[in-house]
């Protein structure tokens, strides 16, 4: 096996010190070939898939595997970047199939912590996978994960506000911000304080979805050279429709992110109209508003009515350890993971959109179609590990508060794209 430094992707996002290895051939062969039954140990995230699904893996991977186990086991997102350095590299610690989020694969694919299994996606799902996080888990060209699952943001409205106000449901931006506008003036409960949406700076990925909709982005890459485009026309679209909600049409756009983590309390008592999340926000809502149908959902729209717009999806990718022994029997659990049974329980049981789109009929509820669209047309963040030092150092959350503020968009996005360029382009 050749060894490989992985402190120059990892310290770069992560600002950590300690220096990670990875196990991996040149020819990006599997680290080792298992010669009989083994043990088989998955990495989960917690409360990522149900129990039900979890049982369905080891008991229809045992039954095909005559002699050989799996054990799932269940970890903390808090730390586990910090843990996956220590135990990727390491054939005794690694686990065999682990999860990352979305976001995160890219810090251990491009560094070769996991196995190449683009010739295997097309079995896997192939066109029926989420797009965006087969984009977020491939690197040069070659694909080291899979979709899991995945939960992308929709707007939900008080359908009761929107009878009274004689609004329609928006199917484009427009319809959007015209539905915003005609909230705020007509207040129908006449609430003190009321504000048509709720709409923190601090909850990025919210602002965000105005960013990708308008077909704006923070950065694309060209030739292996990161360019800043929050300069450009479709993102300072975004900004002024931003600025232009902050100033008058929600009074928590400088809420802090614990506050804005809390925003279903204030949907719950009618103090605003409208609120921007995933699909497990639903259950935080009131069940006698859900009970008596006064809660709907839209997929964020786009400029036209034809298409829904692109925002952030959260969720998460599996891949098999590059350092694993146990490549063939790691490829037979992944079968099973992206199969009909387990995806459908992702759905049913879990509450998220599958991976493989193919099954997302098993997600049902009062929301299950609107998430459903939202993720078909699902962006993601720029796909290079060196995206976590922005993230890290809050320079998107600071760009989306001076917004806020009042600050002008087109000289706080010269200045922030300046900033991107610098920090991702670093290690060229």
């Amino acid at each position: 096996m050749k060894m490989r430094n992985l402190a120059v992707a990892t310290g770069v996002v992560f600002a950590l010190a300690a220096s990670m290895t990875a196990c991996a051939t040149e020819s990006e062969a599997p680290a080792a070939t298992e010669t009989g039954p083994a043990d088989l140990r998955v990495w989960f995230m917690k409360d990522s898939v149900p129990p039900s699904a979890q049982e369905l893996l080891k008991t229809q991977f045992e039954k095909e595997n005559t002699g050989s186990t799996l054990t799932v086991e269940e970890q903390a997102w808090k730390g586990i970047v910090q843990k996956l350095q220590t135990s990727l590299p390491s054939e005794s610690q690694t686990p065999d199939l682990v999860e990352t989020g979305n976001t995160q694969t890219s810090v251990f694919a491009s560094v070769g912590a996991f196995s190449d299994i683009t010739d295997q996606v097309d079995e896997l799902g192939g066109d029926s996978l989420i797009q965006s996080f087969i984009d977020s888990a491939s690197w040069d060209g070659q694909i080291y994960g899979v979709p899991l699952s995945a939960g992308s943001r929709g707007v939900y409205y008080r359908t009761d506000l929107f009878e009274k106000a004689g609004i329609e449901v928006p199917k484009t931006l427009d319809d959007l911000h015209e539905a915003i506008d005609t909230l705020q003036a007509a207040n129908p409960d006449q609430v003190a304080d009321f504000s048509a949406i709720y709409l923190a700076a601090s909850d990025v990925h919210a602002p965000e979805s105005w960013l990708f909709a308008n077909g704006g982005d923070y950065a694309s890459e060209k030739d292996g050279t990161w360019t800043g485009e929050l300069s450009s026309p479709e993102s300072q679209q975004a900004l002024g429709e931003l600025q232009n909600i902050w100033a008058s049409r929600t009074k928590y756009g400088l809420d802090s992110i614990s506050a804005a983590n809390g925003m279903y309390n204030l949907f719950n008592e009618g103090r605003v109209g409208m609120m921007v999340g995933t699909g497990n926000v639903a259950k935080q809502i009131a069940p006698e508003l859900l009970d008596s149908g006064k809660v709907g959902m839209f997929a964020f729209p786009g400029l036209d009515a034809d298409e829904a717009g692109a925002t952030f999806a959260g969720g998460s990718n599996i891949s098999i350890s590059a350092a694993s022994k146990n490549q063939a029997l790691s490829q037979s659990a992944l079968e099973i993971i992206m199969g009909k049974d387990f995806q459908s329980l992702l759905a049913s049981d879990g509450g998220w959109v599958p991976g493989n789109l193919n099954y997302a009929d098993a997600l049902t509820g009062p929301f299950a179609e609107a998430a459903r669209e939202a993720v078909t047309t699902s962006k993601l963040t720029p796909n290079t590990p060196a995206w976590g030092v922005a993230t890290g150092n809050n320079v998107i959350q600071n760009f989306y508060t001076r917004i806020a503020q009042g600050d002008d968009p087109a000289a706080v996005a010269k200045e922030v794209d300046a900033a991107l360029e610098e920090t991702l382009n670093a290690g060229n």
